[in-house]
């Protein structure tokens, strides 16, 4: 098995599907240092004017019009295969991708794995046409499937529950090929954490009742409101604020953490968001997939804020629906949950306990395992 190469293929459409490519690309490194990993976020092989229509302009819809974003998800869902709409879309696609054809002729993949439906779709085609002949695997980066996602020649799908490898199976793919691992995470999400050494390293209290709110790479709009609000609700907790990468928001919680001293911490984007969690007793954030499994394998569960329309609606679906999750619709409904788990800690048990039953830490060890064909030694 020496010698192979592996290509990872994603989508920068907000950062999940990326995350997810780069999570089995660590856990190849990891496991398997014979093989050769490259991971290539097709964003980067498209003329700019694309890049802007296809990815910067999704974030901008979900963040300024969701609804909008729910119709139009719900609409594609039901698009007919060979409908008009659908043939122009992909030639659009594949008009603004012809580097990627240059991309597998130099790297030449002995197996591909495909964390966004646009790659999948790409190669569908061009195994159909002969001119790709390596194995593709996809995998859904959602507690959701969308028809986006269900293309033919594939060697198989990796879903995130036995609920949407039912609902794969459903819309045609043959059960034999889809395998439930749950949405790959980065190896770090499998460790033990010890909450008093990272609270200590923190400066915050281990004893405390900690709220952790994320607001995501970019930051989340209003989000020192929504802190500032909680902090006035009560004094027997105390809150993390990550701000991303929006030094704005950064500077205003900042300014918060002074009015409320030794209650605020706020953080600029972090590459050990393991250790962040570690520290805290639940979550507010948005529902995206990789979010979701990285808590849930950590066992942190979560309060869901303004879900998107479409995929990140059926994530928070799946987590209230087990017991993983309660929902909140503004700062004072989360203080109220927050004043209620305090009060009730039996409550804050089976919430942890349903999160970490749906955990899978090492979903992308089992992907590997089937894409390679061998465990590691």
């Amino acid at each position: 098995m020496a010698n192979k190469k592996l290509l990872l293929l994603s989508v920068s459409a907000g950062s999940g599907h990326v995350r997810a490519a780069e999570a089995l690309k660590s856990w190849s490194a990891e496991l398997y240092p014979n093989i050769q990993a490259e991971h290539v976020d097709l964003m980067t092989l498209v003329p700019k004017l694309f890049k802007t229509v296809y990815a910067d302009t999704y974030v901008k819809m979900v963040e300024t019009m969701p609804a909008f974003w729910g119709y139009l998800y719900n609409k594609a869902d039901l698009e007919k295969e060979n409908s008009a709409a659908a043939k122009v879309r992909r030639a659009v696609e594949r008009l603004n991708t012809v580097k990627f054809s240059k991309l597998l002729e130099d790297f030449a993949p002995d197996s591909v794995i495909c964390t966004h439906f646009l790659p999948a779709e790409l190669l569908s085609g061009m195994i159909k046409k002969n001119r790709f002949r390596k194995p593709v695997w996809v995998v859904d980066t959602d507690f959701d499937v969308h028809k986006f996602w269900i293309h033919p020649y594939m060697s198989g799908y990796f879903a995130a529950s036995d609920e949407v490898a039912f609902r794969m199976a459903d819309r045609g793919l043959d059960p034999s090929t889809i395998r439930v691992t749950g949405i790959p995470i980065a190896p770090v999400f499998s460790k033990k954490m010890s909450r008093e050494k990272c609270a200590a390293e923190m400066g915050l209290n281990p004893k405390k009742f900690t709220l952790l709110v994320m607001a995501g790479g970019a930051g989340l709009s209003g989000m020192e409101l929504l802190v500032r609000d909680l902090l006035r609700g009560g004094d027997n907790f105390q809150v993390i604020a990550l701000a991303g990468r929006n030094e704005a928001l950064l500077e205003k919680l900042n300014g918060q953490a002074k009015k409320f001293p030794g209650r605020l911490l706020a953080l600029p984007f972090t590459n050990s968001i393991e250790r962040v969690m570690a520290c805290s007793d639940i979550t507010a954030t948005k529902p995206g997939g990789l979010t979701t499994s990285e808590c849930l394998a950590v066992g942190l569960p979560m309060i869901v804020v303004s879900p998107i329309p479409g995929q990140e609606e059926r994530n928070s679906d799946y987590l209230l629906e087990n017991g993983a999750a309660m929902k909140a619709v503004d700062a004072a409904s989360i203080a109220y949950r927050i004043k209620k788990l305090i009060a009730q800690p039996s409550l804050m048990q089976s919430l942890r306990k349903s999160a970490r039953s749906l955990g899978r830490p090492k979903a992308a060890q089992e992907i590997l395992k089937t894409v390679l064909g061998y465990a590691p030694r």
